[in-house]
């Protein structure tokens, strides 16, 4: 469940990090068959995944469901106060795709698009924003005891490193989408294995 970062805008959904993920674990001798569905769009906040999730009828008893959303809520300047309200709600929908169980859902924080080309000129300000909706969507994933991965540092490291950053200058690069994909291996294993 996402936006632009979890279809992998400017580098194709079989680069993001969903997919890398469902295929790393697929070569885990324990796990045989991986079914990816990703419900995220390019430019979607907590009120579009809201909208779209109303309208799907997603029946299933997930064995994870990974959440990333806020980039575009903070992007639009919209409200914290909308944000956590919505943020919770979606949450509470992740944990119901994955039968109710809190070890089964994955938070993934806001990666900082202040540090690629797009945002430079704004970094401080678009990172201190990242940081208040990470705060936010920390704080809710702790208190439903759900599995949070905290990319955002990895995310900063394109300050640094151009080749982590996608050919549109705002997104992020099948490299980053790896790291990421990296750091969310060995809790989703944990979550799939017996």
């Amino acid at each position: 469940l996402g936006d632009s970062y979890t279809i992998g805008t400017a580098i194709g959904t079989e680069n993001s990090y969903a997919t890398l993920l469902a295929d790393s674990l697929t070569h885990h001798d324990s796990i045989l068959h991986i079914k990816l569905d990703i419900i995220a769009q390019n430019g979607w906040t907590t009120t579009n995944l809201l909208n779209a999730l109303n309208k799907e009828n997603i029946a299933g008893n997930y064995n994870l469901v990974s959440l990333l959303i806020g980039v575009n809520n903070q992007f639009q300047g919209r409200s914290k106060t909308e944000y956590r309200k919505e943020f919770t709600a979606l949450l509470q929908k992740a944990m119901a795709y994955a039968g109710g169980d809190a070890g089964r859902v994955m938070v993934l924080s806001i990666p900082d698009y202040g540090v690629t080309p797009y945002g430079a000129s704004n970094r401080e300000s678009i990172a201190g924003g990242i940081d208040e909706f990470n705060a936010i969507n920390k704080e809710v994933s702790d208190t439903m005891n759900v599995l949070y991965v905290d990319i955002t540092p990895l995310s900063r490291a394109a300050a640094n490193d151009p080749q982590l950053v996608a050919s549109d200058k705002l997104h992020f690069s099948s490299e980053m989408h790896k790291l990421w994909m990296k750091r969310m291996y060995e809790p989703a294993l944990s979550t799939l294995l017996p």
